[in-house]
C-alpha cells in the first residue's frame, strides 16, 4: 500500500513538473539565437499523454488489486464454513457414537437386571430332588419353574441334546421366543458348551445334500441358533466363569470339530451359496463361540465372509472373530461380483460409506440386473428370455427399495420411480400370466356310425339340427367342466414355507423329522431368517 501512496503523489506533482519545465524551456528559448524546430506545444501534448496512459494503467492496476482481495476474502470465507462443518460433523459423530455406548450400556444394565429379577438360589433340596449336584453355581435354576417352557430347561439339565433338537424343531413358529429363553436356559446346564458340542452331531450327514435335504437344513439352523445363544450366555459373564464353562479341554474338542469341517468348506461353490451357506456360518460361528480363532489361518477363514454375506449375522460375526480391518476388501469383492447390495449393508454396518459410496453400488447393481443375455437371433428374444428379464429386474427393484428404505437414503435416492417401475412390472407380470393360462379343453363325445346309404353329413342340414332340434343329454358319460380337477388353480390350504423337500425322501438322521419344516435355502436379498 505504502508504493501505491507513492506511485499517486508522484503522479499528482506531474502538472508542477511540466509547469517548471515549460518556464525552463522559455527561458532556454529566449537565449537562443536560434528557433527550435519542436515547439512546446508538440512536448506538452506528449506529456500529458504519458500522464493520462499512466494514470490508466495505475487504476487498471488498482482495479485489478480490489478483485484478488475480494477473491482473497471468498476464499477464507469458504474455508471457514467447510471447516465448521466439519467441525460439526465430527461432533454429530461423536453424540452418535455415545448414544451408541449409552444404548449398548442400557440395553446390557436391562438384561443383567432381569437376570437377577427371575434368578433365586436353588435349596439344596431342590437338588437333591432334581438329581443336579452343581445347579447351585447357577442361581437361575428357579427358572424351572417360572419359565414358558420348563421342558427346555430341563432338556438343558439332563444334558439331552437330542431332546433339545426335537424341542426346537417341534416349536420352530416360536422360534424369536425360544431365542430369548435359550440362553437362561443353557445356564442350567451342568456343562453348557459340552451341551452345545454334542448338539452339533449329525451336522454333516453321509449321503445328505445340504440344499435338498430340509431335514438336514433345520438340523444345521438349529445347530447356528444354539452356538449364538451360547455366545449370548458367555458374553454375559466374567471372565473366570467363562474360562470355567468354555474350558481348554472344550476348546480342544471344538478344535477338533473345526478341523473336520474345515476340508468340507473348500468344496463349497462360493457363487452357488449366493452369501447364505449355512456350512460357513457354522464353522466362522464355532470359532468365535469357542475362542479358537486364534488356532486357525485368519487370511483363509476371512474368505468365507462373501459366502454368508447375505445373513444377518455376519457383521457381528466378523467383529467378534476380529476381521474388522478385511472388511474393506470383501466390500469391494462384493461390488464387483454383482452383489452390491450385500456390498452397501457391510458398508453401513462397519461405517466405510465414504470410501464405498452405497447410491453409485446400488445403481450399479440395477443396472446389471436390467441387461438381458444376447438372443440366439438379432432382435428374436424368446418369451422365457422377456420372463427371466422382468422377473430378476422386478426382483432387483424390490431389494434395492428396501435397501434404501432400511439405510435411509431416499434423500440421495428417491424411490418414486422405482416403485412406479415395479408396479408396471407387476401388472405385466400378471397380464403376462392370464394370457398364457391354458385352460383344460371339454372331450368330445363319440358320435354315432352314419350308415353309408344315407351319404355323408350335409353342414346346412346340421346347423338346421342344432338350431331348432335340442340337444338330448347323454346320460351315458358323466359331464365333464373346464375347471375340474385344477389343483394349480386352486391351491390347497396354505402351508409352512419350510415344508418337506419334493426331490425325494429325506435321508434318515438320529433326530426328529420334523426338522423338516424350516425355512428354505433363501435365494432372494434380504430373507427372513430366523436363526
Amino acid at each position: 500500500m505504502e508504493d501505491t501512496h507513492s506511485v499517486a503523489n508522484l503522479m499528482q506533482s506531474t502538472t508542477s513538473k511540466i509547469q517548471q519545465l515549460q518556464k525552463a524551456f522559455a527561458e532556454l528559448e529566449s537565449q537562443r539565437a536560434v528557433t527550435l524546430n519542436l515547439k512546446w506545444k508538440e512536448l506538452e501534448d506528449h506529456f500529458h499523454g504519458l500522464e493520462r496512459s499512466l494514470k490508466r494503467r495505475f487504476h487498471e492496476l488498482e482495479d485489478q488489486e480490489k478483485d484478488f482481495e475480494t477473491k482473497t476474502r471468498k476464499a477464507q470465507q469458504v474455508l471457514k464454513n467447510q471447516e465448521t462443518a466439519v467441525v460439526a460433523k465430527e461432533q454429530a459423530c461423536l453424540r452418535k457414537l455415545q448414544d451408541k455406548r449409552d444404548a449398548a450400556v442400557f440395553a446390557i444394565t436391562n438384561a443383567l437386571e432381569k437376570h437377577r429379577n427371575v434368578s433365586t438360589p436353588v435349596s439344596a433340596s431342590c437338588d437333591k430332588e432334581d438329581g443336579v449336584e452343581d445347579l447351585t453355581s447357577y442361581p437361575e435354576t428357579d427358572y424351572l419353574e417360572d419359565n414358558s417352557y420348563p421342558e427346555l430347561v430341563k432338556l438343558c439339565v439332563e444334558m439331552n441334546s437330542e431332546g433339545l433338537h426335537k424341542f426346537i424343531s417341534d416349536n420352530r413358529k416360536e422360534l424369536a421366543a425360544l431365542k430369548e429363553e435359550i440362553p437362561f436356559a443353557l445356564k442350567a446346564a451342568k456343562d453348557p458348551a459340552f451341551l452345545v458340542l454334542e448338539s452339533l452331531q449329525g451336522f454333516y450327514l453321509m449321503n445328505a445334500d445340504g440344499k435338498k435335504d430340509s431335514n438336514l437344513l433345520g438340523l444345521r439352523r438349529t445347530c447356528i441358533m444354539l452356538m449364538e445363544c451360547l455366545s449370548v450366555l458367555l458374553a454375559s459373564l466374567d471372565a473366570n466363569a467363562f474360562s470355567s464353562i468354555v474350558s481348554e479341554v472344550v476348546k480342544e474338542r471344538a478344535k477338533v470339530i473345526a478341523e473336520e469341517w474345515k476340508p468340507k468348506l473348500d468344496a463349497l461353490d462360493m457363487d452357488a451359496n449366493n452369501g447364505n451357506s449355512l456350512e460357513a456360518h457354522a464353522f466362522l460361528q464355532l470359532l468365535s463361540t469357542f475362542d479358537i480363532a486364534s488356532n486357525f489361518n485368519e487370511e483363509e477363514f476371512s474368505k468365507l465372509i462373501p459366502m454368508v454375506s447375505r445373513r444377518r449375522q455376519t457383521a457381528d460375526l466378523c467383529r467378534s472373530l476380529g476381521l474388522s480391518g478385511r472388511m474393506s476388501g470383501v466390500i469391494e469383492f462384493l461390488a464387483s461380483s454383482g452383489r452390491q447390495i450385500d456390498a452397501v449393508n457391510l458398508a453401513f454396518a462397519f461405517n466405510l460409506t465414504e470410501q464405498f459410496s452405497p447410491v453409485p453400488l446400488l445403481k450399479s447393481y440395477l443396472k446389471e440386473a436390467r441387461k438381458v443375455s444376447p438372443p440366439a437371433k438379432t432382435g428374436n428374444t424368446s418369451p422365457p428370455a422377456q420372463n427371466d428379464a422382468s422377473e430378476r429386474e422386478l426382483t432387483a427393484l424390490k431389494a434395492v427399495i428396501k435397501c434404501i428404505e432400511e439405510h435411509n437414503l431416499e434423500h440421495q435416492y428417491p424411490v418414486d420411480s422405482l416403485q412406479k417401475r415395479v408396479v408396471q412390472l407387476e401388472k405385466a407380470k400378471a397380464d403376462k400370466k392370464r394370457a398364457t393360462e391354458v385352460v383344460k379343453p371339454q372331450p368330445k363325445r363319440p358320435r354315432a356310425s352314419i350308415p353309408a346309404a344315407l351319404g355323408p353329413r350335409v353342414a346346412a342340414n346340421f346347423v338346421t339340427d342344432q338350431t331348432f332340434y335340442p340337444r338330448v343329454a347323454d346320460n351315458r358319460y358323466p359331464p365333464q367342466y373346464v375347471y375340474e380337477n385344477r389343483p394349480y388353480v386352486y391351491p390347497g390350504p396354505p402351508v409352512d414355507n419350510h415344508g418337506p423337500s419334493l426331490m425325494g425322501p429325506p435321508a434318515a438322521y438320529n433326530f426328529s423329522p420334523s426338522h423338516g419344516n424350516y425355512f428354505g435355502n433363501g435365494y432372494q436379498y434380504q430373507p427372513s431368517y430366523l436363526h
